[in-house]
């Protein structure tokens, strides 16, 4: 198991941060999704735990087939998808995926947001004696590269100033200069019990998984003006009018008939 700390900071407070979170994954995953491909929500309700007290949980499917190489589509199930279930108790979270095609590929992530720069030594209280399996890697939304197949000049928190809160452009050492300052801990467990390729594995999903929060974090900074402004309520029902588009789009290659026996590849 490759677990890893990731820490992210936004100029944002965690209060704020619990609208953007969710205006940014619905907006993102419908940004993601085309026929067949995208994120599906299988469902959407209310939770409670005895610790964490009320909270939101969600399931997903991830569809991926399509946007796979050519060499694993020849082998893989042609309706292929990622499961990934989330807990939402705010300011804490449990996300699980796991892959029915890849039964010994398991991904877990523990979250919690706190009003700070990512100065908490052990906020998600990993066990003394798991400490030095985990490495501590500091997410720059400004600095740090992003995928240029994923580069918008309007999506660079170095360019990108707030109309509404005069927040932006972000320069060198803003962590320790811009007020307000949250952080976004991430402790990352990805897991693949195959011989000879564990390591490799391992470490390309936890390089794939900090791509993916790099992006998100750095769109939910730069669409802050799209969301600033809403309620609790709003954002719940923005992100279930995109969950419904989303789900139109995924769904939509898998409504089509079989083709006919003339058809032609």
């Amino acid at each position: 198991m490759l677990t890893k700390e990731y820490r992210i900071c936004m100029p944002l407070t965690v209060e704020e941060y619990k609208i953007g979170q969710l205006y940014m994954i619905a907006r993102h995953s419908l940004e993601q999704s085309d026929a067949g491909n995208g994120v599906e929500v299988v469902e959407n309700k209310e939770c409670y735990d005895e610790e964490h007290g009320k909270g939101q949980y969600t399931e997903k499917r991830i569809h991926l087939s399509s946007r796979l190489p050519y060499w694993i589509q020849a082998f893989c199930p042609k309706v292929f998808y990622i499961v990934e279930k989330g807990w939402n108790y705010y300011p804490f979270t449990i996300t699980e995926y796991t892959c029915s095609f890849i039964p010994k590929l398991n991904i877990t992530i523990l979250t919690k947001f706190e009003d700070n720069a990512g100065t908490s030594d052990n906020c998600l209280c990993v066990p003394e004696e798991k400490n030095e399996e985990r490495t501590v890697d500091f997410v720059d939304i400004a600095f740090d590269e992003v995928n240029m197949k994923h580069y918008k000049k309007e999506e660079d928190p170095k360019f990108f100033k707030s109309k509404i809160t005069g927040r932006g452009p972000l320069v060198e050492g803003w962590r320790q200069t811009d007020k307000p300052v949250m952080c976004s801990y991430k402790l990352v467990q990805v897991s693949f019990e195959v011989w000879g390729l564990q390591t490799k594995v391992e470490d390309f999903v936890q390089r794939c998984i900090r791509d993916v929060l790099l992006l998100g974090h750095r769109q939910a900074f730069t669409w802050i003006d799209e969301w600033h402004w809403m309620s609790l309520d709003d954002v719940r029902e923005y992100e279930h009018k995109k969950q419904e588009e989303a789900n139109q789009k995924v769904l939509a290659e898998q409504a089509q008939p079989a083709p006919g026996p003339d058809s032609v590849d």
